[in-house]
């Protein structure tokens, strides 16, 4: 066990044995907590010293440094004298903290809470429950006055009560809602503006079969809110009061006990009764992968790897008509598009190509017409990014065909595939946002919950590009809903990063906020069983969080850009300086996918043109940026932004020359140049 640092509470450091180390003053103190908060980043000497002091002695440079030296004895007491420090370190105009990824209790209390809501209540509460535990007081307790420490602190108590309601959340789930109760309580009270408080309050007491104790906390809850606030309660707390009063048969927790004894008793029942090698069990397991898909990230990995044997199975028996019902059971919608295994794609595409070729003509026309319409959605989701154009012909198809068949679960599915073929230019967010309005509708009548949170997501998406990010919050906030009482747990992947693009977009929080925003969404990608949207993510986002504040990212250079490599690299090399290396990548740039980050790719290539004078790009860029002019670059993907686009198009116009026209006669220009360095 090596050095570990504790910041869930006064900052603190342990030795190898567990024993605390003498951290001397204050300032020292301050210090070390001030590298702990740059997660490993050089904080320069310069800022170090505004950050210790409000007005600077004359030897704060010197005091700085003898700071440090005392905490390199502490932390590394048997460092031979004159070798490098290797934990504290000095690297170029400042100092850093090079801890580990385990040695410091925040980091790992973020990944212990982003771990846990892919786990099961059983696994995830034991998870939780020791997160919690290492909490010792408010984090960074004695630097609360601190402007340095404020984000992080914040940050860090948020993410806590975000825990401490999840860890309450388990706890009904598995039939222990007079234990939660307590515990419950106290969180209320301590902090009442919290409607997830009072929520679980609610219905912890309810199930502990006190059903007034629980109403009368509702009406508490809106009594405080519209008398503190003016605001009346949300959506939840209003259906959970409505569904105590009519004592609705989904908040009785008692049927999950059973569930258990049903499962294992009905799969055995099957297993006597229906032979192993009967087609009938591929049309059952086609059934099971699309309900294990959207379980969380294990999940959805077993059921893409299973699903091309089931298929695969299904055509060695050379029955078209089963090929298509176990193709086309598996309608799980796709909200990201970008595919999480292109390979594994492009064969179910083919199958279904194949398969809908072999169906008899004219045979059993409604169930014919109604497989043509999943292989055909199918086709449309498992086509994107394709330009070969038969993934939008496929969906087209597919909407027809399911309009005039008057199947609201077959038209849902064709939706689905419709927005993900709705790419083919730029700025299309007003089209999708009608895609997700008639999804939302048409699934609430039907009860197709999964398309419904699709459709609150798209609308989500689309509205953050209309930059009308008040309606984005409440559809955002109904997909959550849906997803916790539907356990739908990879919906909170997107509105996490949602949440972190809002914080970005609308200026509520400092650049540093919305930073660790960003890190904190990209945490609940881990293992949640999405490559597609894993690679290059976080530091494409941070990228355009720093370039529209006039900042380069200090790891610019050393960032994993995944796929948007080929965008981000003319960039990176002018931050090197290396121009003539920059204007050939720029040269030989691609068009960028036609995906939900096409727009954002697309004034990275701006801004790099622009920079080198690259008259070229600048006029693929304005042309293909021109029909986006009303939205906010990359907000679609309601992941990141690069801001308004028709600042970028006003760049480029002006650029361009008079004929190429302004878009509007907005000041909001971007505050940035690529500079070397």
């Amino acid at each position: 066990m090596g050095i570990a640092f504790g910041v869930l509470g006064p900052v603190t450091a342990w030795d190898g044995t567990g024993g605390a180390i003498a951290l001397k003053g204050p300032r020292h103190r301050a210090v070390l907590a001030r590298l702990i908060v740059a997660r490993g980043r050089v904080v320069p000497v310069t800022r170090l010293i505004d950050d210790l002091w409000d007005e600077p002695p004359a030897g704060a440079v010197g005091a700085v440094r003898t700071f440090v030296a005392a905490l390199r004895r502490a932390l590394e007491p048997d460092r031979p004298p004159r070798t490098p420090a290797r934990l504290l370190v000095t690297e170029g105009p400042g100092y850093a903290l090079r801890a580990g990824a385990d040695a410091v209790d925040a980091w790992r209390f973020e990944r212990a809470v982003a771990a846990a809501a892919d786990l099961s209540p059983e696994d995830g509460l034991g998870r939780l429950e020791e997160a919690l535990g290492w909490w010792r007081g408010p984090a960074y307790a004695e630097f609360a006055d601190q402007d340095w420490a404020r984000a992080e602190r914040s940050r860090l108590a948020e993410l806590r009560l975000h825990a401490v309601e999840r860890h309450a959340e388990m706890r009904l789930a598995l039939g222990r809602a007079a234990e939660a109760v307590p515990d419950l309580d106290a969180h209320a009270a301590g902090h009442p503006w919290r409607e997830e408080a009072w929520r679980l309050l609610a219905l912890a007491l309810y199930r502990s079969g006190r059903q007034g104790d629980a109403l009368a906390v509702l009406r508490r809850a809106r009594a405080l809110l519209v008398d503190e606030l003016g605001v009346d309660p949300g959506p939840g707390l209003r259906r959970l009061e409505n569904d105590i009063l009519r004592q609705a048969d989904h908040l009785d927790s008692s049927v999950r006990g059973a569930a258990g004894r049903v499962w294992a008793e009905a799969t055995a029942a099957y297993d006597r009764a229906v032979a192993s090698g009967a087609r009938a069990r591929l049309e059952t397991t086609a059934g099971l992968l699309r309900d294990l898909a959207v379980t969380g990230g294990g999940g959805l990995r077993a059921a893409r790897e299973h699903r091309v044997a089931a298929v695969e199975a299904a055509e060695e028996l050379g029955d078209a008509e089963l090929t298509a019902r176990v193709i086309g059971a598996f309608d799980v919608p796709a909200i990201w598009t970008r595919s999480d295994d292109p390979g594994q794609a492009a064969r179910i595409v083919a199958a279904a190509g194949r398969t809908l070729a072999a169906l008899v003509p004219g045979h059993a026309a409604a169930g014919h017409e109604a497989a043509r319409v999943r292989l055909l959605a199918t086709i449309a989701l498992e086509s994107r990014g394709d330009r070969s154009g038969r993934g939008p012909r496929a969906a087209r198809q597919a909407e027809e065909i399911a309009r005039r068949l008057n199947d609201p679960a077959l038209l849902a599915f064709a939706l689905s595939g419709l927005f993900i073929q709705t790419f083919d230019r730029t700025g299309l967010a007003a089209r999708r946002d009608e895609i997700g309005a008639e999804l939302v509708e048409l699934s609430d009548r039907h009860g197709l919950v999964t398309f419904e949170v699709l459709g609150h997501l798209i609308r989500m998406q689309a509205r953050s590009a209309l930059a009308d990010f008040t309606t984005a919050d409440a559809h955002a906030a109904e997909a959550e809903r849906l997803a916790v009482r539907h356990e739908r747990p990879l919906v909170g992947v997107f509105t996490a990063w949602y949440r972190a693009l809002r914080l970005d977009a609308t200026g509520r929080g400092t650049v540093e906020e919305a930073e660790a925003a960003y890190r904190e969404a990209a945490a609940r990608l881990e293992g949640a069983g999405m490559p597609g949207m894993e690679r290059g993510l976080l530091p494409l986002a941070l990228l355009c969080l720093r370039l529209r504040h006039g900042q380069t990212p200090p790891d610019v250079e050393d960032a994993d850009w995944g796929p948007y490599a080929p965008w981000v690299r003319p960039l990176v090399l002018l931050a090197r300086d290396r121009r003539a290396e920059a204007a050939a990548a720029l040269r030989a740039l691609p068009e960028p996918p036609r995906d939900l980050l096409t727009e954002a790719l697309w004034c990275l290539a701006a801004r790099a043109a622009l920079t080198l004078g690259d008259r070229t790009t600048m006029e693929r860029a304005h042309a293909a940026l021109l029909p986006a002019a009303g939205e906010l670059a990359g907000a679609g993907s309601g992941v990141l932004t690069l801001g308004p686009v028709a600042a970028h198009l006003n760049d480029l116009s002006a650029a361009l020359g008079p004929s190429s026209g302004r878009v509007t006669p907005s000041s909001r220009e971007l505050p940035y140049q690529i500079r070397p360095g």
